[in-house]
């Protein structure tokens, strides 16, 4: 069976609010709570820290925290946790459970908003000199009790610092094992990859295992476009993420903002919302950037007013990263929407051969659908009747009589809600 087209799901969008909206952040926290012979008690307390971060989430205030560089042990964690993020009123943030399978001091964490998502699997995606987690939810949407949601990915990794090729054979390696294991164990659908990339070019080969075509269904893509030399390089000013400062007590890197480290990247559902949800255009952005502070202190003159001064001294303190972040809209799961994509099995309209198709759908109850294939001027070519069982179904299409182009498939259920598919001959 070979696929040679591709389905997009397209779901009338909830109003806006807030409880519609994602908002995902990413942070290297720069050895919370590890001390080592330069982060020490002196220059790098976590109990000072503490304060530091718990300003920047009361500005912030993420719905998905994902973090970089944080003690193994998991008295850390728990104390981010209780002492910084359900704080200032909040009760509603949990977090992950801990992999440290490479052996590492530093390990990744994932905090989130338990009133929006539900934590639902924790996986190890490679383990070569840091693990890579990956963390699966599923967002409380209003047809949760219909058994209907919508699922988000995140793949929290750290790779190997240093500008050595050896560096970038590791680096390489790690983002290998993490599309590997992708291919192999799982299904395509809304998938993030946040961390400390440590990456110094787009041309680097561990940004190309994530970025090229040879991905698959499992590509990644940068949300800003922002490809090229970005370390030294003042044209990307406004998206350097390190360092904040030029002068350290020996714990944080110095030299100013000059290195494109820290990313969030994204699958093309996302970016074209297809599975429900859908990345929110120019959300993205570094806390604390202005794009001003090239080579500089972000608190370095002109004056950085990004962020309230509070926040920016918290940043200018805490770590030697910024945090990156971006929203996502839920585009589906409203009244009269049609839920499905969390059963849509490889995301993409099998064709058996080139006279047939077939479209996995799921219905929560016995229906009947008609289904109509309309071409992209408005013209209805095809109308179909099915009746379909409750759970997974399959549509055989025939295709045979259709041109080479694109198509629109619009189903109708029995009370009217409708959902549409884009179809690729």
């Amino acid at each position: 069976m070979k696929k040679l087209g591709t389905l997009i799901l397209i779901i009338a969008a909830f109003s806006a609010r807030s409880q519609d909206t994602l908002k995902i952040m990413h942070y290297n926290l720069l050895n919370y709570g590890n001390y080592t012979s330069y982060c020490t008690t002196a220059n790098n307390n976590h109990e000072n820290k503490d304060g530091w971060i718990k300003t920047i989430i009361d500005y912030e205030l993420p719905d998905i925290l994902t973090v970089n560089e944080i003690s193994s042990y998991e008295f850390y964690h728990n104390r981010i946790l209780n002492s910084v993020m359900n704080t200032s009123g909040r009760t509603w943030y949990a977090k992950g459970p801990i992999n440290n399978v490479a052996g590492s001091d530093i390990v990744n964490m994932f905090y989130y908003n338990k009133e929006k998502l539900v934590l639902k699997s924790h996986e190890l995606v490679q383990y070569f000199i840091r693990d890579a987690d990956l963390y699966t939810l599923y967002c409380k949407t209003p047809d949760l009790e219909r058994g209907d949601t919508v699922y988000l990915h995140c793949v929290v990794a750290h790779l190997k610092a240093g500008s050595y090729a050896s560096d970038e054979d590791d680096r390489a390696d790690m983002t290998n094992n993490v599309i590997s294991y992708l291919k192999n164990y799982k299904e395509p659908g809304n998938y993030l990859l946040m961390g400390d990339l440590n990456t110094y070019s787009s041309s680097e080969i561990c940004y190309l295992n994530l970025t090229n075509l040879s991905a698959g269904d499992f590509r990644f893509f940068d949300p800003v476009s922002k490809s090229g030399n970005w370390s030294g390089n003042s044209s990307f000013a406004s998206w350097h993420t390190q360092s904040v400062t030029t002068a350290s007590a020996g714990c944080q890197a110095t030299g100013g903002m000059d290195d494109r480290f820290d990313h969030i990247m994204a699958t093309a559902q996302l970016i074209n919302g297809t599975m429900g949800l859908k990345y929110i255009t120019n959300s993205y952005r570094a806390t604390g950037q202005d794009g001003k502070h090239f080579n500089k202190s972000i608190t370095d003159s002109p004056a950085n007013t990004s962020v309230p001064s509070n926040v920016l001294n918290a940043l200018y303190n805490n770590s030697d990263h910024l945090p990156v972040r971006l929203d996502l809209r839920l585009t589906s799961g409203g009244p009269g929407s049609v839920e499905w994509p969390a059963v849509f099995r490889n995301t993409g309209i099998h064709f058996y051969d080139d006279r047939s198709a077939g479209i996995m759908v799921a219905v929560t109850k016995e229906t009947d659908i008609t289904l109509s294939v309309v071409s992209l001027t408005g013209q209805a070519i095809r109308l179909e009747r099915h009746r379909l069982n409750r759970g997974r179904n399959e549509i055989r299409l025939d295709t045979g009589r259709l041109n080479r182009g694109v198509y629109i498939i619009r189903l109708m259920d029995s009370q009217g809600r409708m959902a549409s598919l884009k179809m690729v001959k």
